[in-house]
């Protein structure tokens, strides 16, 4: 292809990103009980409520703010995630974009540890606060009373994002590995990458239904941090 002079990275967050799973990690550093509560539960609540819920009884019986803060910050994060995003972000070329089911508490304090806070130039994800006692309030980005996506999160998502910025980019490059990313990939096209992380649901829906529902970007997998760092090294 011709020279790229803008291109887009888009970045789901837990496992793509950093290495673990947000919602899961603080429950498991914290309250091992409520992540075993989470599981028996997560296919009968939505899995944000499910989150919130616990949230709720863990500040119940005295889970701090700052407990929950050190946790994110201590959670697994590879420095050469680190390196590749700050090198291709000073490169001047490329606009990041995360899409995420995690929520903005979780994913903008472990940013801010790494130095990353200024890498986004936005972040859709599950909206949170604190309030005065510490809990951190969590709510669904979209509000389940009213009308809900026409396909999985991260379609519609990234349609918006692309008429917001009115930029016509030379190519896409979208980093998942959660089967919530299949859709979004399904939107790239031959000049576009899905550089899906292995081993974990992405890689099994491109596998099962990419050929049957039309999927036309390039396909690359990655196992660790060090591989998106060589692979942006040649973006």
């Amino acid at each position: 292809m011709s020279e790229v002079t803008k291109q887009l990275v888009v970045f789901d967050f837990d496992w793509s990103m950093a290495d673990q799973d947000t919602d899961r990690w603080i429950f498991e550093v914290l309250a091992p009980d409520l992540r075993r509560k989470m599981k028996n539960l997560k296919d009968e609540i939505q899995w944000t409520d499910l989150v919130a819920q616990s949230l709720r009884e863990a500040h119940a019986r005295g889970i701090t703010k700052e407990q929950i803060l050190h946790a994110l910050q201590t959670m697994p994060y590879h420095p050469a995630m680190v390196r590749a995003v700050s090198k291709l972000k000073a490169d001047g070329k490329t606009t990041f974009l995360c899409l995420s089911n995690a929520n903005s508490v979780f994913i903008s304090t472990i940013l801010e540890a790494k130095g990353l806070q200024n890498l986004f130039e936005e972040i859709i994800t599950n909206p949170a606060e604190w309030e005065n006692s510490g809990l951190l309030n969590l709510r669904r980005r979209v509000d389940p009373s009213g009308p809900q996506h026409t396909c999985e999160v991260g379609c519609e998502e990234l349609e918006a994002f692309l008429k917001r910025q009115g930029v016509k980019y030379d190519r896409i490059v979208y980093v998942g590995d959660g089967s919530n990313d299949f859709c979004p990939i399904l939107r790239l096209t031959s000049v576009d990458s899905i550089y899906c992380r292995s081993g974990r649901g992405l890689q099994r829906r491109i596998e099962k239904e990419g050929e049957s529902k039309g999927l036309k970007c390039n396909i690359r997998y990655w196992g660790g941090a060090w591989e998106i760092e060589e692979m942006f090294g040649k973006l």
